[in-house]
This record gives structure tokens, C-alpha cells and sequence, in this order.
């Protein structure tokens, strides 16, 4: 187990080759600088949306909505202002007529937590269909 640690010769009280390999730290000091600079130089990206919003207080509502109120019981039973409807016909005919006005009506939808969806989706379909623009679904403290 023997280690070549060169030849014997006077090689060893020669002076030093010159070093060939190039020193790299200052082109990365140079390199490291150029980005800080670039990375402060960029503009900050904003990602919020300018909007020109109307100044001062809105009008007072002219008068208020009318509300019509249909509740969807836990076993599909359907209340026109607390009224009960007896078929899909009638809930149609219904509809039409919100839908006729200029000014529709807010039609507050208020299905019991436990009823099925099919039929809180059947209801608001039938409004989809026969444009009914203002509906949205309301809590529903009675039934809960």
C-alpha cells in the first residue's frame, strides 16, 4: 500500500506552475450584484382592479319590493305566501304572471332543511325556464 507522491527529481525545490484555472468569485460577486439591482429596479405588479366608484349617497329606494315567499316543506309540499299550491300547473301559472310584471317581484325561496333537493331544484328550474330574474335562496326559521 504504497502512495505516488511524485518523482524523486528536483522538481520539488522548482518554483510553483502558475495557477491556469480562472478565479470565478468575482464575476459571481458581479453576477449576484446585477440581480440585487434588477430585482429592486422592477416595478411592483399590483393585482388590484381600479374602479371608478359613485360618489356620495344613492338615491333612496322609490318604493319597496314585493316579496313573494315560496316554502318548500320536508315532504315537498309548496307554499305560495304561505298558501298552499296544489300541483305544478298552478306553480307555473304562478310563476308567469311574476315573470309578466315590468318590475318584477323578489321571489324568496325557503326550502326546509330536510326536504330533498329534487324538489327545491324542481321550483327553481321552473322559475329559470319562465324568466323569473329576481329569486334567491332565504333562511328558513320556520320549519328549521
Amino acid at each position: 500500500m504504497s502512495m505516488n507522491v511524485g518523482s524523486g527529481s528536483a522538481s520539488h525545490n522548482a518554483d510553483p506552475e502558475p495557477m491556469m484555472e480562472m478565479n470565478m468569485t468575482p464575476m459571481i460577486d458581479v453576477m449576484l450584484v446585477l440581480i440585487i439591482l434588477l430585482i429592486i429596479t422592477i416595478p411592483k405588479q399590483n393585482h388590484s382592479v381600479n374602479l371608478n366608484m359613485p360618489v356620495g349617497n344613492p338615491p333612496p329606494p322609490t318604493k319597496d319590493p314585493v316579496v313573494i315567499t315560496i316554502d318548500v316543506d320536508f315532504d315537498g309540499t309548496i307554499l305560495w305566501d304561505n298558501v298552499p299550491v296544489p300541483d305544478r300547473a298552478t306553480l307555473e301559472q304562478k310563476m308567469s304572471s311574476v315573470s309578466a310584471q315590468a318590475d318584477q317581484p323578489e321571489v324568496h325561496l325557503r326550502p326546509n332543511k330536510l326536504v330533498e333537493y329534487k324538489h327545491v331544484a324542481g321550483v327553481m328550474a321552473t322559475a329559470q325556464r319562465l324568466g323569473v330574474t329576481k329569486i334567491g335562496m332565504v333562511g328558513n326559521e320556520q320549519f328549521q
